[in-house]
């Protein structure tokens, strides 16, 4: 059930996200919701403060679970929604995913990192997802599939359109922390999307649940982008292989965020790609990607407070060691750096996604919208100016677009994601086109 929290281009709705206290409290909260599902109500207890515990008997803790566990079933996932400082105390909005649905919850941690609140949160009237125009389902088919490697297994769709014959391929590869094979934020489902409007223009598609949300356990201590995207994208493009009705000489690779940012490297890794596809993805570091978001972030708050501005100094010192050469030597592989290991951070430091590109002979579309608040025009003008001369780069962007590669009226925040919105038709129009002019 627990799952690892990984930070990059998932912002929490305040300065605090990358606050070291924070991410401690993040762990504590999955380690507290574990064991309630287990039922080990002895332990959750503990995670109380003693003058919760003088208020509330541990008798109430159980008997609140065992109704909502009556109501939804065992808990599956838990997502933190978003964290802040209030006075003295660090709050989170925690969501649950259960069997049969959801259920938010607010938890008070006090400086010594003991909870002192816990409240059910009011069911919100939450956005469903947005079936798009584009999605005529009459037009392809749905198949379970399997990305396997030596030890794990993911469960994948195939999307392959119904009256194509001698058809193109693309791997949809996440962008980074736990997700499942849609890339699901809120009511968004854009890698659905994508498979959807792709298989409706002749386009079949592999998308798949990531590793980190199905093995969570392996992602505690040191890793890299070699285990939570690498491995299993490979994967992935050798099961493309397999397939029934695909053009072999037309397999493509489509990253979204992280996966944009690693594509020219697993590109490279497989030189009988025909393409690749880099969706917002980061031209610079994963550091100046996170101080970005960050500052933008502060600015939308206009929180000028002493607790505020505290935690935005914490914040500079955790860049700072993202970029030291010691990583890995004078400080510890497992070391946690911004949620983190400082494995994870040598293995990008090290990386050049531009420079990667540049040596690719495959083709290459690159795209990115004016309203992504994560990646910003900064990144695609570096694209553009690396590799807008090469006959073998295509690069696209659209003014309206935001992360999630939906149209929107301004950049605005991580409260978009709560409304449901498609991937533009017009960006699904222009893949296809670039794919079709082989």
């Amino acid at each position: 059930m627990k799952k690892t929290i990984l930070l990059f281009f998932i912002l929490l709705s305040t300065t605090s996200a990358f606050s070291q206290g924070m991410l401690n409290l993040f762990g504590k909260s999955e380690d507290f919701f574990a064991l309630m599902s287990e039922e080990k109500y002895t332990e959750a207890y503990g995670y109380f403060d003693a003058t919760f515990q003088a208020k509330v008997p541990s008798a109430k803790l159980q008997e609140m679970w065992t109704s909502i566990s009556e109501k939804l079933g065992k808990l599956q996932t838990v997502n933190i929604q978003s964290s802040k400082t209030q006075g003295d105390l660090f709050v989170l909005s925690v969501e649950g995913k259960f069997v049969s649905g959801s259920q938010n919850f607010t938890l008070a941690y006090n400086k010594t990192e003991k909870i002192v609140g816990l409240f059910l949160q009011p069911k919100a009237n939450a956005a469903d997802y947005l079936k798009p125009s584009y999605a005529d389902t009459t037009l392809y088919t749905e198949k379970e599939v399997f990305v396997t490697t030596e030890k794990h297994k993911l469960v994948g769709i195939l999307t392959t359109p119904k009256k194509a014959v001698n058809f193109p391929l693309v791997v949809l590869v996440h962008g980074s922390g736990p997700s499942d094979m849609d890339g699901t934020v809120g009511p968004n489902r854009p890698l659905k999307d994508l498979a959807a409007g792709l298989a409706a223009k002749g386009i079949a598609s592999i998308r798949y649940v990531k590793r980190t949300i199905i093995y969570p356990n392996e992602f505690i201590g040191t890793f890299t982008v070699k285990e939570e995207v690498l491995d299993d994208a490979l994967a992935a493009i050798a099961l493309a292989r397999t397939i029934p009705g695909v053009n072999k000489k037309q397999l493509y690779l489509m990253g979204h965020s992280l996966g944009g940012m690693l594509a020219p490297r697993i590109a490279s890794l497989a030189p009988d790609l025909s393409g690749v596809i880099l969706l917002a993805a980061p031209a610079r570091t994963l550091t100046d990607l996170i101080i970005e978001q960050n500052n933008y972030i502060y600015a939308l708050t206009k929180d000028t407070t002493a607790a505020s501005k505290k935690v935005m100094a914490d914040a500079q010192l955790e860049f700072a060691k993202s970029k030291l050469t010691t990583l890995g030597t004078t400080i510890k592989p497992d070391s946690l750096i911004l949620g983190l290991p400082a494995s994870y951070w040598v293995d990008l430091n090290t990386y050049n996604q531009v420079e990667t590109a540049k040596k690719l002979k495959q083709r290459v579309f690159i795209a990115q919208g004016g309203n992504d608040f994560q990646v910003s025009m900064t990144d695609f003008d570096l694209w553009k100016a690396a590799l807008g001369q090469r006959k073998n780069v295509t690069l696209k962007s659209y003014v309206d677009l935001n992360h999630l590669l939906s149209t929107q009226t301004e950049k605005g925040s991580a409260e978009q994601y709560r409304k449901a919105g498609n991937v533009s038709s017009l960006l699904i129009d222009d893949i296809t086109a670039w794919i079709n002019s082989k």
